[in-house]
């Protein structure tokens, strides 16, 4: 049932602030560079705001980060990491190299007390352009033309195990993990089979099984997902929706519902047993407390603020002619820039806005939002304005992929400019550093840092796996974790 811009004005006018904060109440309602705030506490975080700061504020976080003398990763006092893969140095099981551009990442409970982590490989375009892509290990591949993928690795107390999980697939972005404990490889592209030299058609989402080798035999995309510039996707599990982001210009990207068919049952395998167009693909249209329609989630410039939400019926899922985002006119459709990662908690969908620009109405450097599938209300509950000296260590900028932390709030990986951190939020909204990369890729006059990606915790709660995605470094962080204080 369509939840009407009338049925939500007046529910807003009933509720007043109680809709305002649908889901996690305050959760990340300030952070560094914020423009506004929700807080009636946010004398530190308003400070730091205006000073484009925020680390180690009072009673939040873990203190300042120690440089790394082996030039990696910086940590608090009483941190350490571990070099789990490393591209080009590291080795698979069967002999070639770990491929580079380490992407989306989950972990799983393995056999025995191991930790499986499915690791998405961000290789875009012909194998020739890559020194280390995804090897095309017999029976495991998509298109042979395509040089992304997923490895799959075994974290033991004494051994680290790699091999491929899927092969042949491009531009593997951020994905997700599903309930039944398998991993929704996510493309983000549109390339056709003849672009770019590939063979097969591209832009799909693909089931990647941890704990199953012969699961992941003969791939299979998920058409009835849609064909698009995939970023991320999360399943409800409660509703069995799937929720996927965009990655996407020119127009602006879109926020996805796929809702499964009358009698389908989720579970492993299964997705890949449906017809391309089974269930509903649907994109989402926001709307205002007045009614009013809203075409870009950048519009929204205070934390707090709440729109209504219907989904759209997207034409042509397969987007044979016109990209799924194109197929929409004007005032039809919801867009945002840079639609990045997103992660399932507090009975929703923590949903990433990475930056907006010139394409954009309003221009930010990223934003965090909240759908509660109850409500159908989409909740903003970070905006960081646009950081002013990005080459300076203090503001965060660019939230990409993301995770629900099980010590309270969030963890954000940046993929901003300058400096690249891994940083968390409390749930009042306070910020505080985990990591900066040190790795420097560029030179010493025009030092150049990469982004972080696949920001996970082991399924114990004790580890935090992290990827340097230039040139490809998983880490495993451990230290004197703790719940952060409100």
């Amino acid at each position: 049932m369509s939840l009407t811009r009338r049925d939500f004005a007046r529910t807003s006018a009933i509720t007043g602030a109680g809709i305002a904060l649908a889901g996690s109440a305050g959760v990340l309602a300030t952070a560094p560079n914020a423009l506004a705030s929700t807080e009636t506490d946010t004398a530190h975080g308003d400070a730091a705001a205006a000073h484009g700061q925020g680390h180690g504020l009072p009673g939040v976080g873990y203190g300042p980060l120690k440089s790394d003398p082996k030039g990696i990763l910086a940590l608090p006092a009483g941190f350490s990491y571990q070099i789990i893969t490393y591209s080009g140095k590291t080795r698979l099981e069967s002999g070639e190299f770990t491929p580079s551009n380490h992407d989306g990442t989950s972990t799983f409970e393995g056999p025995r007390g191991a930790t499986l982590l499915v690791n998405n490989h961000e290789l875009a375009g012909p194998r020739a352009n890559w020194t280390y892509p995804v090897p095309l290990t017999e029976g495991l591949v998509y298109d042979p033309a395509a040089a992304g993928g997923c490895t799959v690795v075994e974290v033991r107390r004494d051994k680290v195990a790699e091999w491929v999980g899927i092969a042949g697939t491009a531009t593997n972005c951020a994905g997700g993990s599903t309930p039944w404990d398998t991993w929704l490889t996510c493309e983000e592209t549109e390339d056709k089979a003849g672009q770019n030299g590939m063979t097969k058609d591209h832009g799909y989402v693909f089931e990647v099984d941890p704990l199953d080798h012969r699961a992941n035999r003969a791939p299979k995309p998920i058409k009835a997902l849609g064909r698009y510039a995939h970023e991320a996707v999360v399943v409800d599990p409660k509703r069995g929706h799937l929720f996927l982001t965009e990655d996407a210009a020119g127009p602006n990207g879109l926020l996805y519902r796929w809702t499964p068919p009358a009698g389908f049952r989720h579970g492993r395998g299964r997705l890949r047993t449906l017809a391309a167009d089974a269930g509903v693909l649907q994109a989402f249209k926001c709307f205002d407390s007045g009614g009013r329609f809203v075409d870009d989630l950048s519009r929204a410039t205070r934390t707090g603020t709440v729109y209504g939400v219907d989904w759209v019926d997207v034409p042509d899922r397969d987007a044979r002619q016109v990209s799924t985002r194109k197929q929409f006119g004007e005032g039809q459709v919801t867009r945002a820039r840079k639609l990045e990662g997103m992660w399932w908690g507090d009975g929703g969908v923590y949903i990433v806005s990475s930056f907006a620009r010139a394409e954009s109405p309003v221009q930010h450097d990223g934003q965090v939002w909240f759908y509660d599938p109850r409500r159908r209300t989409l909740t903003l509950k970070v905006l960081l304005g646009v950081n002013p000296d990005p080459g300076k260590d203090g503001a965060f900028d660019g939230p990409d992929n993301i995770t629900v932390s099980p010590y309270g709030g969030l963890v954000i990986a940046e993929d901003g400019e300058g400096v690249q951190h891994l940083f968390g939020a409390t749930d009042s909204g306070r910020t505080y550093p985990i990591a900066r990369n040190e790795l420097n890729i560029g030179t010493e006059a025009e030092p150049e840092y990469s982004e972080f990606t696949g920001v996970t915790f082991s399924p114990d709660g004790r580890t935090l796996y992290a990827n340097i995605q230039t040139p490809g470094i998983m880490v495993a962080i451990t230290g004197p974790w703790k719940r952060q204080k409100k």
